[in-house]
């Protein structure tokens, strides 16, 4: 039956020519289909704590979803007429942006003060007073002294200020609407910048990382998917040197790419960060299938049997290890879907569908276009089974030194292992060349932090946020929260409280403090409320039966370790100080943090499945188990080994590198079971251990060096990603994938060498048996 299939593509090569082509472009019509969402919720599932809590939290107060434009004057005073203009020029245009439902700046800002026995409502900077010297200094001894706008809306030496626009957008997918103000907002600063040449903008908030995110994903999809091509180009025409060859496994890629993401629109799906680039992984995978078929078609002819039996040969030599490769590829894929992410889960189903897709036409498709291209090969030997020659003679005349060696290094990369620190920070996930990135560093440097944490904090009943005993908790939460190191604005309603009660004295200064009176305070907000312009209320901190208030804190740019250490000092402080009160803290950046921890330790608790299960296939594809036990070694080796080197170069994991371990652990397999399914095949020849060896060599070791090298070439370009969480996983990835060759070429003969002493005679006689039936 294996002889039979084996010849199928080489005696019908126009059939399944045809047929491949017609069913991966049948497949491939999907594509039309895709369209691509970039927002940050699409990374948590609708069932994530974190992501619920926010959605709560938006559906009580109003939406958080903000984009905040820099205004930076080159002569470092935003107190000038000029600045100020401008800023106020831009407050009022930003009003015109796509979904906006407020805008808050210090020239808008609802300055209290007291007129006789009323209480006075205006913008700080109105229109109907003149800017003069006077009310330029009145204004600016406001701003910096106000905590509501001195670190937020305004740096704390007034050289920078900040319009604050908050978006009302619809439910699930954003992508139309980010874009739309993205673009909005980019034609506002080209006009503005025109004429104020000396100020320097820049835009930050959620709606500006959404819009990062989503242009990170198309970049990468627009560069490093035509940047591999060329690269594959070129290596597998360096290394098969052939053009026909080259011109066959460009085929199968393509096809392969095609129908791999024309499925993912059949079934209604859309292309995210992760999605984007299993085009990159499934071609070096797709190459890796067609070098080793091509290369042992080659040495066959080299040998001198004829094109279809050559081709015949290479399927026979290479289908079982074929199969078991991207079954084990797909099963590491497949793990992924341990992730809490949905964006890593598809990334992962898509691959792995893409993997078995890439295999059907290796063995299909492939032979099929071998047969029919005309091919001409000197039988000689290579000179690249020379090398691979000298490396079996120096691994076996050097196997007892290579043990301790490779013992002590693993030993030491375990202990480097455990020093990786799992931390994710959002803003860092972009270079330093994007301009989100340049805006948040620069804000962070100037005036505070892009972090924005939403702290909902509930009295319990109606009307409650007036009485005093609340008050007193959230003033001294407030107060504590100031004086944390990493925090740099908080926006507090105990402050509205003590300014109008301030006001309601006569502006004496004694009075800025909280009313002891639930009544009086009472009365102090409806006054408050009523005095509010459209679109300037309290809706954004306070709820509607007045039960529950918002605080907004803004963090440095912190991983996410700080984070999640913040969030539980925030929470023992309420349980020791406000047991009483109910507090719960969210935000997006809030949500990656603790993402990032959860999808660590769900991959921890799969990989010993993904082991269990990996291991049992090579026990049934080698008929060994104790060759099963030795695979162990080259296949945990090399995660072992690039996390220690890791914690040499970062030291830190993010959400990218967290599936790595699953992500490789597939492709790492491929090498270990091509080497031992040749040398298992010499051993039942009745060759000896060394010889084994030296016949794995000849035979696969030219298809491993050159699959590794596309598969290195592959993922060293998506470590080119100015998209970190790409960046980061490409070149882990490569590094394994590089230490795994080197692994098997060296410590996973010297282990053979000495676990492996065994005779295979009575297997030897069951092979003969069965040849001979």
């Amino acid at each position: 039956m294996n002889r039979d299939l084996s010849q199928w593509p080489t005696l019908r090569p126009w059939l399944f020519l045809i047929l491949s082509v017609l069913i991966s472009l049948l497949a491939a019509f999907g594509a039309s289909k895709l369209y691509f969402r970039g927002d940050y919720q699409i990374f948590f599932d609708e069932g994530n704590p974190q992501l619920q809590a926010f959605k709560e939290l938006e559906a009580t107060f109003n939406k958080t979803d903000t984009l905040s434009i820099v205004v930076a004057p080159s002569n470092g005073n935003i107190f000038t007429e000029e600045n100020l203009s401008l800023v106020k020029q831009l407050t009022d245009e930003a009003w015109q942006t796509p979904y906006a439902s407020r805008v808050d700046s210090i020239t808008n800002y609802q300055h209290t003060s007291a007129e006789e026995d009323d209480l006075l409502v205006e913008d700080l900077a109105a229109d109907y007073i003149e800017l003069d010297a006077s009310r330029l200094a009145y204004i600016r001894d406001v701003a910096l002294n106000e905590p509501r706008l001195v670190g937020s809306s305004v740096s704390q030496d007034g050289s920078v200020a900040v319009v604050t626009i908050t978006f009302q957008l619809p439910d699930g997918d954003q992508s139309v609407e980010v874009n739309e103000i993205s673009v909005f907002a980019d034609q506002l600063l080209d006009r503005v910048s025109q004429s104020h040449s000396d100020v320097e903008f820049h835009l930050g908030g959620i709606i500006a990382l959404n819009n990062a995110f989503a242009l990170a994903a198309m970049d990468d999809g627009n560069t490093l998917v035509p940047m591999m091509f060329l690269v594959i180009l070129v290596f597998l025409g360096f290394m098969l040197r052939s053009w026909k060859f080259v011109f066959a496994t460009l085929v199968v890629i393509v096809l392969t790419i095609a129908s791999t993401m024309g499925l993912l629109g059949w079934v209604g799906h859309y292309l995210n960060n992760g999605t984007v680039n299993v085009p990159t992984l499934i071609m070096t995978l797709a190459v890796a299938d067609c070098v080793h078929l091509i290369t042992s078609y080659v040495h066959a002819l080299r040998e001198g049997k004829e094109k279809s039996e050559a081709i015949s040969y290479a399927l026979k030599l290479n289908f079982l290890a074929l199969l078991i490769t991207s079954v084990t590829t797909s099963i590491g894929f497949l793990m992924m879907n341990a992730s809490n992410s949905p964006v890593l889960r598809d990334m992962g189903n898509l691959a792995a569908v893409g993997v078995m897709i890439a295999f059907f036409l290796s063995v299909t498709l492939l032979p099929a276009l071998l047969q029919l291209m005309p091919v001409k090969v000197k039988q000689s030997q290579s000179s690249g089974n020379k090398v691979m020659g000298w490396i079996a003679d120096s691994v076996i005349r050097h196997h007892k030194m290579i043990l301790p060696v490779s013992a002590v290094v693993v030993v030491l990369s375990s202990m480097l292992l455990v020093q990786n620190q799992v931390n994710d920070n959002s803003v860092e996930y972009f270079g330093p060349e994007n301009t989100f990135r340049q805006a948040a560093d620069f804000m962070e440097e100037n005036i505070s932090g892009t972090t924005a944490i939403s702290l909902s904090i509930k009295s319990g009943q109606p009307q409650g946020i007036t009485q005093p005993e609340f008050l007193q908790a959230v003033n001294g939460f407030t107060d504590w929260l100031r004086i944390q190191p990493e925090v740099d604005h908080v926006a507090s309603i105990s402050d509205t409280f003590k300014r109008l009660n301030k006001n309601m004295h006569g502006d004496d200064e004694s009075y800025y403090q909280l009313p002891t009176d639930p009544e009086l305070a009472a009365q102090y907000l409806l006054l408050y409320e009523m005095s509010l312009p459209y679109g300037l209320d309290l809706n954004n901190e306070v709820n509607i039966d007045k039960s529950a208030v918002k605080l907004l804190l803004t963090v440095d740019n912190l991983g996410s370790v700080e984070l999640i250490d913040l969030e539980q000092r925030m929470d023992k402080w309420f349980a020791a100080n406000a047991p009483q009160f109910d507090m719960t803290s969210s935000g997006p950046n809030l949500m990656f943090a603790h993402i990032g921890e959860t999808n660590m330790e769900s991959m921890l608790k799969t990989l010993p499945i993904a082991l269990v299960l990996i291991s049992g296939l090579l026990v049934f594809a080698l008929r060994s188990w104790r060759l099963g036990a030795i695979s162990l070694v080259p296949n945990l080796a090399p995660a072992i080994i690039g996390f220690g080197l890791w914690a040499l170069i970062s030291g830190e994991i993010n959400l990218g590198l967290s599936i790595v371990v699953t992500l490789t652990l597939g492709i790492v397999v491929d090498d270990t079971v091509h080497f031992l399914s040749k040398y298992r095949y010499a051993r039942l020849q009745g060759r000896n251990v060394e010889e084994g060896i030296r016949y794995a060599f000849s035979t696969v070791g030219r298809a491993l060096w050159i699959t590794t090298v596309v598969l290195v070439a592959g993922f060293s370009v998506l470590a080119t990603s100015v998209f970190r969480l790409n960046a980061d996983m490409g070149m882990l990835s490569a590094m394994v994938i590089f230490i795994a060759l080197v692994v098997d070429f060296i410590l996973l003969p010297a282990v053979l060498l000495v676990a492996d002493r065994k005779s295979y005679a009575r297997e030897s006689e069951k092979l003969v048996t069965q040849t001979a039936q």
